[in-house]
């Protein structure tokens, strides 16, 4: 009996011993990870609610699968009111989740301007990031047509149209690995009152002869993914953002992934 009892208590020290070492392990590792520091940090202003919020649902998740994979963080605000020059100096990369340009407080403003202007930080904008123009009681920010290539919205396909997306410089760091010509199903396709390939560089752009069903909503020459060279900050605009479903698009995918480390300088 004594001899059962004694092999009984160094079972139980030993399970118990384990126990401590693998409890030490978790803490040790849970405060290592806790220091050590991303490889970048991205700021994603969300749009809050409405007919886009399924899409921005959609790349929280797709977003922070990636950051998870990649060791940088996203965090999320839905509206301008902390964005200052002290709240960006903490991102390296600025997202515009179909948020508009206007409704921006003016210190948001500004600071967004300086983060711009002076190569801060790299920035992503989609879709709703071009509803340029006067809506909501707001007027046109002017800075922000002018980084957008001087345009203004005009229209949009409100029954939605397949179309064949062009890619004209494969050779861009954000065209990698994407196929051309690849099909963007079911979007609402923006028009302006004016290309704006004047002034940006156009790396993609829509086949209007293709829209299924066909729509009288055109505008000619038709650029939907660009960048703006006369910014010290790398920018990409994708127009494509109305539904979740592009998150099942490889080549939509490809871009995001792509433009996230061109932009953050990775």
């Amino acid at each position: 009996m004594e001899c059962r009892s004694r092999l009984h208590l160094r079972k139980s020290t030993t399970v118990q011993l384990l126990v401590l070492l693998l409890m030490s392990f978790i803490v040790a590792n849970a405060a290592y990870a806790k220091d050590v520091e991303p490889r970048f940090r991205v700021i994603a202003l969300a749009e809050p609610g409405g007919l886009h919020k399924p899409f921005v649902d959609a790349a929280k998740i797709w977003l922070d699968k990636l950051a998870s994979e990649n060791e940088f963080t996203v965090d999320y605000i839905q509206n301008t009111d902390k964005i200052d020059d002290a709240f960006l100096a903490h991102y390296r990369l600025f997202i515009q989740l179909n948020y508009p340009p206007y409704n921006w407080t003016p210190t948001a403003a500004s600071a967004f301007e300086r983060y711009i202007d002076e190569g801060r930080g790299g920035w992503i904008g989609f879709h709703h990031a071009t509803l340029l123009g006067e809506f909501d009681g707001f007027k046109m920010w002017p800075w922000f047509s002018n980084f957008m290539g001087g345009i203004r919205f005009t229209s949009y396909i409100p029954t939605f149209a397949d179309g064949t997306v062009t890619v004209e410089d494969t050779s861009h760091p954000t065209m990698k690995g994407v196929p051309t010509p690849f099909v963007i199903q079911h979007e609402e396709w923006y028009t302006w009152d004016k290309s704006p390939r004047a002034n940006v560089h156009v790396l993609a752009s829509v086949n209007e002869s293709t829209y299924r069903p066909d729509t009288k909503t055109k505008m000619g020459d038709h650029p939907v993914i660009w960048t703006n060279n006369n910014y010290k900050a790398r920018n990409i605009y994708i127009f494509m953002g109305h539904h979740p479903d592009l998150f099942e698009n490889p080549a939509f995918t490809a871009i995001f992934r792509n433009a996230i480390f061109w932009a953050a300088h990775q």
